[in-house]
């Protein structure tokens, strides 16, 4: 193998990985679908011709390890990743004359359910394959997932958790920033599967698709897929929809799937082939990777050639700017297209683009129009030196490995309505009426300098009931969710601020780490701010800015006057019970509503709670102290205490 070859294989490892990381364990993601799998194709080809697999290949590994925020468990089974192919002709093919199951290829978190005695004892998630994470809370208030069955043996099943499309838009269509609405469906789905406070999973509305049987004890499916899946539904589950197929039929169904997803509620990113004959599918064995009984369709993207005609730079609050292209119009699955995400000047540079340059375009799983290739890859295209809302000059800064634009310009207007939609959202000042849209005519009237205006817009009365979708009682309406506005508490007021990387966590930290005394936090240095635990370097010196800026603290104490922040009850010293003491919380609570609870309460009493066992961590809080989760290992070599939720209660409070 030359060494052209092998630079360009670790490259790829090295880019792939880079991706998988993101999607799997930070749920985002830095490059679309349709390139990960060309790279991965490239990098698949050139083990097949080299007959090399690098150590850290992802045609090795499965997926990325899940993030330490749940207990975790080893599957009993590991899960393996599919084969795919784009090409009908391989699927009819890969039936060798047998018959098999056609059915969707859902796009969200995988769960393996487990029921003893007719009851749901256990769910986890995928993870890397080997091991996930334990989301049984959250999967008991799945919108259709029976926490009970009629069966009475050991059940174990496989399942997609998924959230529509129209959950998803009408999620986002309540979050009036636009930087703060979820990306994907995907994404939303997995944040909602592993939330700690399972009364969130129950708002997002998620559904689970079984599509795979993995055990049930002294049950004959006379060796039929088909017989697993009508038991299956006499329990109570939802299957994912499935089509028997053989090799002369199988063009005709992925017809009918293909017709289907157009108007599909269901995230979906191909379909799954699986053997009917279930002894045939399991003598067939696995790769190492894969199993050989299944093989994954993913739809041949309908690739369309246009022309960029612009790029459009688009400013938000914390004044990072988005590129969105702008190309000639084309048809692309059955809708007009024109526009679509490049996210970030990585992705920009990456593509090589230039104004006029000729790119491929496609809609990522038929829905999201994205760039797939330029195919002049010109380069020519400047990234904007002044931000296209205020004229001021723009940076690009570098977080984690992905260059973005931002606007340097504190007094940006574009900065100035994302500043008071945050301000009047319901984790902060909570004013109803004020939408993002309301707030940039009230701006662009005038009515609106600095925070403290919004207290004195009955000085418009007049105007604004005579605006467009304003009358008398909207006005009055608005009015008197201002009046109720006025009072309000510290950690509200701080978050409403905006103050970068300061969200509503970090909001009420500050102020119980000051005791409520927003003079102390003003008066606080670099160096002080940074050894609170949960702030670090980079928040200290943005908290530091803010409060050392004149325009902003006359700003702060005209608003001052116009609220009254509610007195906060302070802990006196003698209480501080734990003072000196660390501790490390872990997995799910019985006694409180969730960790941050019972995070508040050992605060409040003077200990601190920090992310990862070191040899000061008083104890370990983990309710299964058994576990073999990174968390409770690590404090063992280190011979750190694991106690329960209820051990610790009688011992420290």
């Amino acid at each position: 193998m030359d060494e052209k070859t092998r630079n360009r294989m670790k490259e790829l490892v090295s880019i792939l990985n880079k991706a998988s990381e993101a999607y799997y364990a930070q749920d985002t993601e830095i490059m679309s679908n349709f390139e990960y799998d060309r790279l991965y194709d490239e990098l698949t080809r050139l083990e097949e011709i080299t007959g090399v697999t690098l150590a850290d290949s992802p045609t090795v590994h499965v997926g990325y390890e899940a993030v330490e925020e749940l207990p975790k468990e080893r599957h009993e089974r590991p899960m393996l990743s599919l084969a795919k192919t784009k090409s009908r002709e391989e699927l009819r093919d890969w039936l060798n004359g047998k018959e098999a199951l056609l059915s969707w290829k859902l796009d969200g978190l995988t769960i393996v359910l487990t029921y003893m005695d007719g009851k749901l004892a256990k769910a986890v998630t995928r993870g890397n394959g080997e091991v996930g994470e334990v989301v049984t809370n959250n999967a008991r208030v799945f919108r259709n997932v029976p926490v009970s069955i009629p069966y009475q043996g050991e059940l174990v099943v496989r399942g997609e958790a998924v959230i529509s499309y129209s959950e998803f838009e009408k999620i986002n269509s309540r979050i009036d920033e636009a930087e703060a609405k979820y990306k994907n469906p995907r994404n939303l789905c997995s944040g909602s599967v592993r939330q700690l406070n399972n009364e969130i999973t129950a708002a997002r509305n998620v559904n689970l698709y079984v599509f795979s049987l993995v055990k049930a004890e002294g049950v004959d499916f006379h060796n039929s897929r088909s017989a697993q899946f009508d038991f299956l539904t006499e329990q109570g589950f939802d299957i994912v929809e499935n089509r028997l197929v053989n090799p002369d039929t199988i063009e005709d169904e992925i017809a009918y799937f293909e017709n289907k997803i157009q108007s599909y509620d269901i995230p979906s990113d191909g379909l799954v082939l699986i053997y009917e004959d279930i002894a045939y599918g399991q003598s067939l064995g696995r790769t190492a990777k894969f199993p050989r009984d299944a093989i994954a369709f993913k739809w041949a993207d309908e690739l369309r050639e246009t022309v960029l005609q612009e790029m459009e730079w688009s400013a938000s609050r914390t004044g990072l700017i988005n590129p969105v292209a702008i190309f000639e119009p084309v048809e692309l699955e059955g809708t007009t297209v024109s526009r679509a995400s490049v996210h970030n000047v990585s992705i920009v540079r990456g593509l090589k683009l230039g104004i006029g340059d000729h790119i491929t375009v496609y809609k990522a799983n038929m829905i999201i129009p994205q760039i797939a290739e330029n195919l002049t890859q010109s380069d020519t295209l400047q990234i904007p030196k002044v931000c296209p809302v205020c004229g001021q000059p723009t940076e690009i800064r570098r977080v984690n490995d992905v260059q973005s634009l931002y606007c340097v310009n504190p007094s940006c207007d574009a900065k100035k309505i994302k500043a008071f939609t945050l301000f009047v959202s319901r984790d902060a000042m909570n004013v109803d009426g004020l939408s993002e849209s309301t707030l940039e005519k009230f701006l662009a009237r005038g009515f609106l300098h600095e925070f403290a205006d919004i207290f004195h817009l009955q000085r418009y009365q007049q105007e604004i009931t005579q605006m467009e979708g304003f009358g008398e009682k909207s006005y009055n309406n608005l009015i008197e969710s201002i009046e109720r506005s006025r009072d309000t508490t510290l950690p509200r007021v701080i978050y409403g601020l905006g103050i970068e990387n300061v969200g509503v966590a970090n909001a009420k930290l500050l102020c119980r780490h000051f005791r409520f005394s927003i003079e102390a936090l003003r008066a606080a240095d670099v160096e002080e701010l940074s050894a609170i635990d949960g702030i670090g370097e980079v928040i200290a010196g943005s908290i530091y800015d803010f409060f050392h800026n004149d325009e902003r603290m006359e700003q702060l104490n005209h608003l001052r006057q116009e609220v009254r922040i509610a007195v906060e009850t302070v802990e006196e010293e003698g209480s501080q019970t734990l003072s000196g003491m660390s501790f490390v919380i872990t997995g799910s609570l019985e006694h409180y509503e969730n960790r941050n609870a019972l995070k508040d309460e050992i605060e409040a009493k003077g200990g601190k709670v920090t992310g990862s066992v070191t040899s000061k961590t008083t104890c370990l809080i983990n309710n299964d102290t058994a576990s073999q989760s990174s968390k409770n290992k690590k404090a063992k070599e280190l011979g750190i205490r694991i106690i329960s939720e209820e051990e610790f209660i009688e011992e420290y409070l």
